[in-house]
C-alpha cells in the first residue's frame, strides 16, 4: 500500500481542508503540505464528541473491545506505508518504527482484552443491613465510568506509540472516552495515516464518527482552544516540561478545571553500588552508553545521569562509557527544532565551570554526537539546572565520596520516571537503604538494567513524581492508564432493572 498524504483534518468522519497550510519538514524524502488546525474545527471536533459520547460512552465493554481490536487490525493492514513516511518524517530506521507499530497494535489488544475482563471497573457492593441499629444501611454498589471527551497531544519522539493512535488515546477509549487529537507537526504524515487507519475501523464497528478527530498542529492556539474547551474533561500530553506545564495551568485555570495527566520527561539516575562496580563497571559503562545514545537518546527514560563513587573502580566505569560513546557517530534527530534544543542543552554544560567535559563533540545541522560530563555531589545539588533533561545523547557522570553522600544526594533529586540500582549480593544493605528515596522519587525503580524502553502490561507505570508527571498517582503506559478517564460512581438503593449492565 502506497500512501501520499492529502493533508486535511479529520473531523467526526469528514476530512477537511482549505484555509492556510504548513509544509512538513521530513528528515529525507518529499515534503508535503497539510491544513493548518483553527480554534474552529477545535470547536467542531469537541461537540461531535460529546455527540458520540452518550453513545459510545454508553455501548457494551465487548463493543469497545472490538471497536480497539479493529484499529490495530486496520493500522497492521497499513504497515508498509506506516513505515516508509514514518521513517521519512522522523529519520528513524524502519526496524525502530515496526517496533512502534507492534507496540502500539499490541498495546491496543491488550486493553481490548482488559475491559473485556471487566477489572478495571473496581465494582464493589455494600448490601442493604435494614436492621442495623442505630441506623439501617442502604445498599450501595460502586463502578467506575468514564468522564466524558478527553483531548490527546501527539508527542514528537513517538510517531506511533504516543500519538494518534498511541497509549493516551488507546486508554481513553477504551474507557469509553471520545477523543480529539491534536497531530505534532513534526509528523504530520504520520498522523494522517493513522487518523484514516481509526477512521476504517469506525466505519466497520458502525461507531459514531465522533468518537474521534484529528486536528493538525501549526498553531498554537489550537492546543489552547482544545485544553480550555468546556466539553473536553481530561487531556493527555507527552512533551517538554514547558510546553506541558503552560497546558497544565491553562487546565487548572478553567471555570471547570479538569485533570491534565502530562509526561514530562526526567533525567532516570542510575546508582552504581560498589560491589557492582568493583565486578563489571566497565561491563556498566558501555551498556550505559549505548542505551544513552539508543536512538539518539530521544527517549523520556534515557539515563542522563549515573551516580558512582571516587577512586579507580568508578573511574574504570566511566573510561569504559567515555570510550564507547567515542565510537558513536552522529545520528539524526527527530526535527531541526529538537537538534537545536540539543546543541542548546550541551552549550549550558559546556559554560559551566561546575562540571569538567570528558568527551565534548560538536553536533550541526539535525545530527547529534554524544557528550558526556562530569561533577561531584556537592556542585550537582547547588546547581539545580544540571538536573534538567538535556533530550538527547549526554550524559553526566555524578562521583560521590560514599555511601552517606549517594544518600544525600538521591534526596535530593526531584520527581522521575526512573531510577535504576546497579547491585551486587554485599550492596544489598546500602540498596535497603537507598530503595524508600528513590521510590518516592520515581514511579519506576529498575535493579541492573537499564530504564530505556517501556514494557506495556499490567504493572507497568510510565509516570512519577512532578516534574517528571503532573499526576503522580497514574500512569501513561500499561493497563492502569485506563484508570485515567473514569470516576468513581456509587449507585444507592437502585432497583436491579435501573442498574448499568455492567453492575446488573
Amino acid at each position: 500500500m502506497s500512501f501520499t498524504p492529502h493533508g486535511k483534518h479529520l473531523i467526526a468522519g469528514e476530512w477537511v481542508g482549505g484555509g492556510a497550510t504548513f509544509t512538513s519538514e521530513p528528515a529525507h524524502g518529499p515534503a508535503h503540505d497539510f491544513s493548518i488546525g483553527t480554534v474552529d474545527l477545535v470547536d467542531r471536533a469537541a461537540q461531535a464528541a460529546e455527540q458520540a459520547f452518550w453513545t459510545y460512552g454508553y455501548a457494551t465493554r465487548q463493543e469497545r473491545a472490538a471497536f480497539l481490536d479493529a484499529i490495530a487490525d486496520e493500522i497492521e493492514a497499513r504497515a508498509e506505508a506506516i513505515t516508509e513516511i514514518g521513517s521519512q518524517e522522523t529519520g528513524l530506521p524502519p526496524a525502530r518504527l515496526q517496533g512502534e507499530r507492534g507496540r502500539t497494535v499490541g498495546q491496543l489488544r491488550l486493553f481490548a482484552s482488559h475491559i473485556r475482563a471487566g477489572d478495571y471497573l473496581d465494582r464493589r457492593h455494600d448490601a442493604a443491613l435494614p436492621d442495623r441499629q442505630p441506623l439501617p444501611r442502604p445498599d450501595i454498589r460502586l463502578i467506575e465510568r468514564p468522564i466524558g471527551p478527553v483531548a490527546v497531544f501527539g508527542a514528537s519522539n513517538f510517531p506511533l506509540a504516543f500519538s494518534t493512535a498511541g497509549g493516551d488515546t488507546a486508554a481513553a477509549l477504551a474507557a469509553g472516552c471520545p477523543v480529539v487529537v491534536k497531530g505534532h507537526s513534526a509528523h504530520p504524515g504520520t498522523g494522517e495515516i493513522v487518523a484514516e487507519a481509526v477512521h476504517a475501523a469506525i466505519a466497520k464497528q458502525g461507531i459514531h464518527p465522533g468518537v474521534f478527530s484529528l486536528i493538525q498542529g501549526g498553531r498554537r492556539d489550537v492546543g489552547t482552544a482544545l485544553v480550555q474547551h468546556p466539553l473536553i474533561k481530561a487531556v493527555g500530553f507527552t512533551g517538554s516540561l514547558a510546553g506541558g506545564r503552560a497546558l497544565f495551568d491553562l487546565c487548572a485555570a478553567r471555570p471547570e478545571p479538569i485533570p491534565f495527566f502530562g509526561e514530562l520527561g526526567s533525567v532516570n539516575p542510575m546508582f552504581l553500588l560498589p560491589h557492582a562496580v568493583a565486578a563489571r563497571g566497565a561491563e556498566i559503562g558501555k551498556g550505559w552508553a549505548g542505551s544513552l545514545t539508543m536512538g539518539a537518546g530521544q527517549f523520556c527514560t534515557n539515563p542522563g545521569i549515573a551516580v558512582v563513587a571516587k577512586g579507580a573502580e568508578g573511574d574504570a566505569f566511566v573510561a569504559a562509557a567515555q570510550h564507547a560513546l567515542a565510537q558513536v557517530g552522529p545520528q539524526v534527530m527527530l526535527t531541526d527544532g529538537i537538534a537545536k534544543a540539543y546543541r542548546d542543552g550541551q552549550a549550558r554544560f559546556e559554560g559551566r565551570n561546575s562540571v569538567e567535559p570528558l568527551l565534548s563533540t560538536e553536533s550541526t545541522g539535525r545530527e547529534a554526537s554524544p557528550n558526556l560530563y562530569e561533577t561531584d555531589a556537592a556542585t550537582y545539588l547547588q546547581d539545580h539546572a544540571l538536573g534538567e533533561e538535556v533530550f538527547g545523547p549526554l550524559g553526566l557522570v555524578i562521583r560521590v565520596d560514599g555511601a552517606d553522600d549517594m544518600q544525600r544526594l538521591a534526596l535530593g533529586f526531584e520527581g522521575q520516571l526512573t531510577a535504576t540500582i546497579h547491585l551486587d549480593e554485599g550492596d544489598l544493605p546500602q540498596a535497603q537503604r537507598l530503595l524508600p528515596v528513590l521510590e518516592r522519587k520515581a514511579g519506576r525503580v529498575l535493579v541492573n538494567g537499564f530504564p530505556t524502553g517501556v514494557e506495556v502490561c499490567d504493572a507497568m507505570v510510565h509516570g512519577g513524581p512532578y516534574p517528571a508527571s503532573t499526576n503522580f498517582g497514574a500512569t501513561s503506559v500499561g493497563t492502569m492508564a485506563i484508570r485515567r478517564f473514569l470516576r468513581p460512581v456509587s449507585y444507592q438503593n437502585f432497583p436491579q432493572a435501573l442498574l448499568p449492565a455492567d453492575l446488573q
